[in-house]
């Protein structure tokens, strides 16, 4: 299976392309998502009534004139919220590239520790922690990282960090589901062998140790990315369909919650977990930010309700 486009010496990877692609698309939609919060925000002011230049004081205005002098400066506000996605990404891409790395090396799987790439040896080997072209990184890091990196760029604006966590989260289940696509074309984050009609054929230098012999795996890559599909489906129809009972966080929560268990579920069928002691990381992990998410609706709404 081919891993990528070569340009003379250079393999340009899928794996990457598809990063990137997906990074893009989120940023397509949360840029179209944030624009519907124009005029929301606070610090947006509508613009003062045109000022007669002899007496200084308001002219009078229709209400026909007065709609179209406060739907042309939210048009403008949406503008600026819509480019202000744009900007964001390339900050939320380093956060999550960085972010993920760093998960993968905390908690490398358990085929990679057989070979010797322990935390320890990344630590001890720079160069091979920042070599990320063949593959290496941890989605939950991923999400942290990029977060984080939206959360300082939302301090340095001035802007609520919650409003931009609803708008970016579909966006993120779209890259996720996405990016998942890199591990197809690297035959990595496959499942149990299985002989569904849907299974995938692992070549054998990708096959882990004990199941040389076995060619045909669960592609639990695809379940993935179709579940982060179906997330990101269910949060767009949630914004549209009750844009008036949701809280700011809600849909970053529910986005949580869903992500969460299905990431829980799938990693029964992975073979290749990151293990501390006998606990599987990644799905205790996982598992956590379901709860965190419940939690996180339980309080906002109770939060929300104390308030009326």
């Amino acid at each position: 299976m081919p891993e990528g486009i070569q340009i003379g010496n250079y393999l340009l990877r899928f794996y990457g392309l598809l990063i990137v692609a997906g990074a893009v698309a989120a940023t397509w939609l949360a840029s179209r998502l944030i624009r519907s919060k124009a005029g929301l925000l606070p610090g947006f002011k509508l613009p003062s009534p045109p000022i007669d230049g002899e007496t200084g004081a308001p002219i009078e205005e229709t209400e026909d004139q007065q709609e179209e002098r406060i739907d042309a400066a939210i048009e403008v506000e949406a503008n600026r919220l819509g480019e202000m996605a744009w900007d964001i990404m390339p900050w939320a891409l380093l956060g999550g590239v960085i972010g993920a790395r760093l998960w993968h090396i905390l908690l490398p799987p358990a085929s990679m520790v057989e070979y010797g790439l322990t935390t320890m040896y990344y630590l001890t080997h720079p160069l091979d922690a920042l070599a990320i072209r063949n593959g290496g990184l941890g989605i939950p890091g991923a999400v942290i990282g990029g977060m984080i990196a939206v959360w300082i760029y939302c301090r340095s604006k001035g802007m609520p960090l919650g409003i931009w966590a609803d708008a970016i989260a579909p966006g993120l289940a779209l890259a996720q589901a996405v990016g998942r696509w890199g591990n197809f074309f690297n035959q990595e984050i496959y499942g149990a062998p299985t002989n569904l009609p849907w299974k995938i054929l692992i070549d054998p230098l990708y096959r882990l140790a004990g199941y040389e012999n076995i060619a045909y795996y669960h592609p639990l890559f695809l379940y993935e990315s179709l579940w982060n599909l179906a997330n990101m489906g269910l949060l767009l129809w949630l914004g549209r369909r009750f844009p008036e009972k949701l809280r700011t966080w809600d849909l970053f929560f529910t986005y949580a919650i869903v992500y969460g268990i299905g990431r829980f579920l799938l990693e029964f069928l992975r073979l290749d977990p990151a293990p501390i002691g006998l606990i599987n990381a990644n799905q205790m992990f996982m598992l956590l930010v379901a709860i965190g998410g419940v939690i996180g609706l339980f309080v906002n709404h109770r939060k929300s309700a104390r308030m009326l």
